[in-house]
């Protein structure tokens, strides 16, 4: 597959999981192996950059921000969210057990890989790991709220949302719904409100830029107990994302009607249970989930380890 082709694939699903409440498209940046490129090109705000600005070395500023992988991936992020975005919305409101266990089987087989990354675990890792997985839980079970919705707060939605959104188990949607602007901007992509667009992606972009160089910087120093970190806060957002539980409670988001509390069950105890339908089917896609990411990831294993053969 050519390279940027990979790389639009990669936008088109990092586009699909964020439109979903409770999965990351972070999470599937982990998965495609994409990651490390992706933060470190969103981190290239510096001196560097900033004198290749000054002196009008577009093309130097564009290979210091990995332009083209960032123009790719983003055309896919773009295709997915205004083309695909009802369609995930549909299946999540007519087959949700069906589609919530294919992203349970993903985010778990990645929060597995995500593990091995980590070279000589030890208790200190396994402590952040922890703490991530009470932070991911933590925020996976706060209640939606409802807003007064102004510029200022469709900026801040923005700023907060794609922070969440290139991290690892945390749903960039669900930090949207827990603001209680989930609603309005899915409306404002859907009906190509340009102004809550905007306002919207100018915070994500300010968002990115800052966020962006944290996360880089803790990569670049302390990248074992920052996987740790994140491989908790995945496992932990499993909470969200678990595919068998009734919506106890709704909240009213503009002309929508979201879930606000939900009770976890056992496959046999949801109503109107079948065997087939409430049970096998979701396993079975979990399995796939998995087995796709591992697919992925012994996939970019091999063609690692070719392409640092020796020739």
């Amino acid at each position: 597959m050519p390279k940027w082709l990979k790389t639009y694939l990669s936008g088109v699903l990092m586009g699909a999981a964020d439109v979903v409440p409770g999965v990351s498209g972070g999470t599937i940046a982990f998965i495609v192996g994409i990651y490390d490129r992706l933060i470190h090109a969103l981190s290239g705000v510096n001196k560097a950059s900033i004198a290749l600005l000054f002196k009008g070395d577009f093309k130097g500023l564009w290979r210091h921000f990995d332009g083209s992988f960032l123009l790719v991936l983003l055309l896919g992020v773009a295709t997915s969210i205004f083309g695909i975005a009802s369609v995930i919305t549909s299946l999540l409101a007519s087959y949700p057990v069906w589609l919530w266990s294919f992203f349970f089987g993903l985010i778990l087989a990645s929060a597995y890989v995500l593990l091995h990354e980590i070279p000589s675990f030890s208790k200190r890792h396994f402590l952040v790991m922890v703490v991530g997985i009470v932070v991911g839980a933590s925020l996976s079970l706060l209640v939606p709220t409802q807003v007064d919705i102004s510029p200022l707060m469709i900026f801040l939605s923005g700023m907060i949302a794609i922070c969440a959104m290139i991290l690892p188990g945390i749903s960039g949607s669900f930090i949207l719904l827990m603001l209680g602007m989930y609603g309005f901007v899915m409306t404002a992509i859907k009906q190509l409100d340009l102004m809550v667009i905007s306002i919207f992606a100018l915070g994500a972009l300010l968002g990115l830029l800052s966020f962006s160089k944290v996360l880089n910087w803790l990569l670049e120093n302390a990248k074992s107990m920052t996987l740790a970190l994140l491989t908790g806060i995945m496992l932990g957002a499993l909470v969200k994302v678990w595919p068998w539980k009734q919506v106890t409670a709704f909240i009213e988001v503009g002309s929508k009607r979201l879930p606000s509390e939900e009770q976890l069950l056992l496959p046999w105890h949801m109503p109107s249970f079948n065997f087939v339908d409430t049970m096998l089917i979701p396993i079975a896609l979990m399995v796939l989930g998995a087995v796709l990411v591992y697919g992925v990831h012994y996939i970019s294993l091999q063609k690692t380890n070719t392409d640092t053969k020796p020739s």
